[in-house]
């Protein structure tokens, strides 16, 4: 029998494998519109949340007393996504998940607007650490003008946002339900960009293209359990198997090779959200033990 850090870590591992895996084949998918990629993401991904809905909520499982932030959170997720896929398409898989790393970042500072939280030294100085290593990862590609790199970047802006307004939802909403709106909207998108033209796949792509959407939402599931088994500082440094996974796959299918910039400024960027979610754990014990005091 496992224990609960366990689970977690299992639960962590896993999710990660996942998002590698639909990260492979988003990039894969580039003979295919963007729109027509997001459709199966979307509509595909909720193939696993009708699973997690209590048979008593089937027929008003829809049914929220907080649209208007369920509308931010979509229209935050809708821009990091459709930036994300741009970027896997356009620049090699290990230089683009480096930069998603940087993410806490991002939502560091959102925090301090949005949540009212107070930053202190510790954090200020990983958020440094963590725009240095943008600066070295980025500093080729907007030398010689590739635009390209921006993408990753605004993925982490919206992302970032999507962690905080997830913060506030999870306080009065079920996952499945934040998880179930966001897909649907995905799909919404995609369809729309039906008269763009999208390209008939045959049955080999089909079910790759539906893999998309069913390992995305399976990561994000198996993402919130991690979670709930387990504490995030601990969990969390298995995210960065992601470069792993994403410099392997990277050489052997489309023989890039990370450039020694890149690494470095990867290390930099994993330093800094690690140091930021370590001083967020010790600050969250320091609470549960005043508060149990």
């Amino acid at each position: 029998m496992l224990s609960k850090n366990q689970l977690g870590f299992f639960y962590m591992f896993i999710s990660v494998c996942a998002f590698s895996l639909m990260d492979v084949l988003v990039k894969w998918s580039d003979s295919y519109p963007v729109g027509q990629v997001l459709f199966f993401r979307g509509f595909c991904g909720i193939i696993p949340i009708l699973f997690l809905i209590p048979r008593n909520r089937f027929l008003d499982f829809y049914k929220t007393t907080r649209p208007i932030l369920h509308f931010k959170r979509c229209l935050s997720g809708l821009i990091a996504l459709v930036a994300i896929f741009i970027a896997l398409r356009n620049l090699p898989l290990a230089t683009v998940v480096s930069i998603t790393f940087a993410a806490p970042i991002f939502t560091t500072i959102f925090s301090i607007f949005l949540l009212k939280e107070k930053v202190g030294l510790y954090r200020w100085l990983a958020v440094l650490v963590g725009f240095v290593g943008i600066i070295v990862i980025t500093e080729p590609g907007f030398s010689s003008l590739n635009f390209y790199y921006i993408y990753p970047i605004i993925f982490c802006l919206g992302l970032s946002y999507v962690a905080i307004a997830i913060r506030k939802l999870s306080t009065t909403e079920p996952v499945w339900l934040i998880s179930f709106f966001f897909s649907f909207s995905i799909a919404i998108l995609g369809l729309l960009s039906l008269f763009q033209g999208w390209v008939m796949p045959n049955f080999l792509d089909l079910f790759l293209l539906s893999m998309v959407g069913i390992l995305g939402g399976l990561a994000n599931l198996w993402l919130s359990q991690s979670y709930k088994y387990s504490e995030v500082s601990l969990v969390t440094p298995l995210k960065y198997l992601a470069l792993v996974f994403a410099i392997i796959f990277g050489y052997f299918i489309w023989s890039e090779v990370p450039t020694l910039k890149t690494l470095m400024g990867a290390l930099l960027v994993i330093l800094s959200s690690f140091i930021i979610f370590r001083r967020e754990m010790i600050l969250k014990n320091r609470l549960s033990v005043s508060r149990h005091e």
